[in-house]
């Protein structure tokens, strides 16, 4: 697959990611807030490093910029290889950082209410991954079979 094509694919699934999570996070109390994680990894580095954080509102807009920043270069990386087995690659990935989502805060000083509040919260979490993943999916083999009319 053309790296083009991996790239796009990665935006298109960091980005459906990201929608996803601002809109069900203000309709379903117990929706992950993967936002808030962002948030408070941003704040511990920056006082770590003698900074201070920003407000809230900053901070979110930050936290926000990184995920799609982050989630497009790992989603991307689903395209690498053969097409044919970029559905998977992508759905595993996906299920992946669900899981990493769910289980890494605490291990990373991180509060891991955001993201395993209940099992809803954390059944959602990996949902919303393995759909990240899987958007990016069909937007790389979209994208790498326009590019071969």
């Amino acid at each position: 697959m053309k790296t083009t094509s991996a790239l796009g694919g990665g935006l298109a699934g960091a980005l459906a990611l990201t929608l996803l999570h601002e809109t069900v996070r203000q309709l379903q109390p117990k929706a992950p807030r993967l936002d808030l994680l962002g948030m408070e990894a941003i704040a511990k580095l920056l006082l770590k490093s003698g900074e201070r954080p920003p407000d809230d509102p900053t901070l979110h807009r930050m936290a926000l910029a990184g995920d799609v920043v982050a989630n497009s270069l790992y989603y991307s990386l689903a395209g690498i290889g053969k097409q044919e087995n970029v559905w998977l690659r992508a759905a595993l990935m996906g299920l992946g950082a669900g899981i990493g989502a769910v289980t890494l805060p605490e291990p990373l000083g991180l509060s891991e209410k955001p993201s395993g509040q209940t099992f809803q919260t954390k059944a959602m979490t990996v949902a919303w991954y393995v759909a990240g993943g899987l958007a990016a999916a069909a937007v790389a083999h979209l994208l790498e079979n326009k590019g071969q009319k």
